[in-house]
């Protein structure tokens, strides 16, 4: 149940006894003055509904711990031990004196009940009625969008190592599927939680392995008994099946398929990394640097640096592109924004979804790639999408192919105007000859790139406003806080709306933030 205060501290209360001795205008004496407003006493009741049981340590001491923890960056333990030994954890969180504090597994057990609850985003929620309720965004109708890439709290695993450990949770979880696997099993002792023992260096003992554990897979899979299953054993083999396929194919010999598996000469989309961390993904932030995590969307106010939207999701993938998010990050807003961003938010489909939510987009766009290094790209290309026609620099006009079926793309065939072309060396590397692919949204984002290229306010606009959100993310990857501590989506999505909320705390208070007859206000600091 939600525990109820007792009145009582243990030993003298430190924001009254020691208060000169708290840094002013710091989130640790803002905490310990307007905690209670900040999270009022109902704030949480839902998350304990259940009248049995040991009362827990008050969600609001928990919720002003947690704010501290994220944002200093400390664990479950330097975090219990700050409230123990240090006199501004002590007040900020309305602790006596003497006061122990709690074990660390609470706050593990609060966050829990946090991340699974029905507002799990309270805490950002709590900090975005205070922004709301000071006005500081009224007025302000721009918003910057940028992601950065945090890295994952696991190892990532090779294929053999996710093989076995996949097939070893599905033999713990599963009724029944360690009978299956003592029968038919035997690639590798999965009681052993060390590495198969063979000779690493030969290749040809790591093909062998791996075929005998994608072959133990399958007998596994193939031998569970029917029956129903709960989350946990569902999980475990929906994990097996797709890590014994993901990286893995049919090993041909001369006389076709034999039958053997072999570790597949290419990478899926959305591959799995770990089954630790099944969410987590390979991440490519540019073509020649790769991370492996989560990747953090935010919508900066670039005036303040205020966060108005966060959002954690798996690093790859075509639903988790930051240009299917954008819309997203504004849902909230009650007006439309002017959106500042980079080319990753560039694509057609965005820029219309912005358009058709009423926002207006300053957007850089993604640079053209010529067929020849120096050579012509498609603007130097005439191209009349409604008279389906496209004229090439050397004059050449041919017909735009109409769209077919759900391949939106059209085509534009220069096959036989590029044989005894005199710009042929600039245009096109193809001995056939230059074929243009025209994509949906070609107009607007043609329009796009000469507005960037061309429009001296549109380019002052942009360096002013885009670049304050590189800013908010460095806030929010700083302290160590690039590696995520926790596991999944969830539970991350929850720690990036908390940090949020903090930074936007911290930000309020330079900014002045106080509370005047139960009314949140801005008083600007003397100089």
């Amino acid at each position: 149940m939600q525990g109820e205060w007792a009145g009582e501290l243990v030993g003298p209360d430190v924001w009254q006894t020691c208060r000169e001795l708290i840094p002013a205008g710091s989130v640790f004496a803002f905490l310990a003055e307007h905690r209670q407003a900040l999270f009022p006493a109902g704030m949480f009741a839902d998350m304990y509904p259940s009248r049995n049981g040991r009362p827990s340590m008050p969600p609001q001491i928990l919720a002003a711990a947690v704010v501290l923890q994220t944002l200093h960056g400390l664990s479950d333990a330097d975090t219990v031990q700050a409230l123990r030994c240090d006199l501004r954890w002590k007040a900020a969180c309305g602790l006596g004196l003497y006061d122990t504090a709690f074990d660390p597994s609470l706050l593990t057990y609060f966050r829990r009940r946090l991340a699974r609850s029905r507002r799990p985003n309270r805490i950002f929620e709590a900090v975005g009625e205070v922004v709301a309720a000071t006005g500081v965004l009224k007025g302000r109708q721009r918003r910057a969008l940028d992601s950065a890439v945090l890295d994952d709290a696991v190892a990532t695993q090779d294929t053999v190592t996710q093989l076995i450990a996949a097939i070893r949770r599905t033999i713990h979880q599963v009724p029944g599927a360690a009978q299956v696997a003592a029968a038919c099993c035997t690639a590798h002792d999965y009681t052993d939680p060390g590495k198969p023992r063979i000779a690493w260096d030969d290749e040809q003992a790591r093909a062998v392995l791996v075929d005998a554990l994608v072959t133990d897979a399958i007998r596994l899979l193939a031998g569970l008994p029917s029956q129903p299953l709960d989350e946990q054993a569902a999980t475990a083999v929906g994990l097996l099946a797709l890590v014994a396929g993901q990286d893995v194919e049919p090993a041909d010999d001369s006389d076709g398929r034999d039958g053997r598996w072999r570790i597949a000469q290419r990478t899926v989309p959305d591959r799995v990394i770990s089954t630790v961390d099944p969410e987590s993904r390979h991440v490519h932030k540019t073509r020649t640097h790769r991370q492996d995590g989560f990747k953090a969307h935010v919508a900066v106010e670039p005036e303040t640096g205020l966060f108005t939207a966060v959002a954690l999701r798996p690093g790859s993938g075509a639903a988790h592109h930051e240009a299917a998010l954008a819309v997203d990050l504004l849902a909230e807003e009650t007006s439309p924004v002017e959106v500042f961003g980079d080319a990753a938010y560039s694509s057609g489909p965005c820029r219309q979804a912005l358009m058709e939510a009423g926002h207006s987009a300053v957007i850089k766009p993604a640079p053209l790639r010529p067929a020849v290094p120096g050579g012509f790209d498609l603007d130097d290309f005439a191209i009349d999408t409604a008279g389906s026609t496209v004229t090439c620099p050397a004059g050449h006009q041919v017909a735009l192919s109409a769209p077919s079926g759900r391949n939106l793309q059209r085509k534009a065939l220069f096959t036989g105007q590029c044989a005894g072309c005199p710009l042929r060396s600039r245009c096109t590397k193809a001995k056939a000859g230059r074929i243009l692919t025209i994509r949906p949204h070609h107009d607007e984002l043609a329009a796009a790139r000469r507005q960037a290229a061309t429009d001296p306010a549109w380019q002052d606009d942009y360096r002013r406003w885009r670049p304050p959100v590189e800013r908010a993310i460095a806030w929010i990857v700083a302290r160590g806080n690039r590696r995520l501590r926790y596991i999944g989506t969830i539970k991350n999505n929850a720690w990036l709306h908390t940090r949020a909320a903090t930074l936007n705390l911290r930000t309020l208070i330079n900014l002045g933030l106080t509370r005047t007859g139960n009314v949140w206000t801005l008083e600007p600091k003397p100089a």
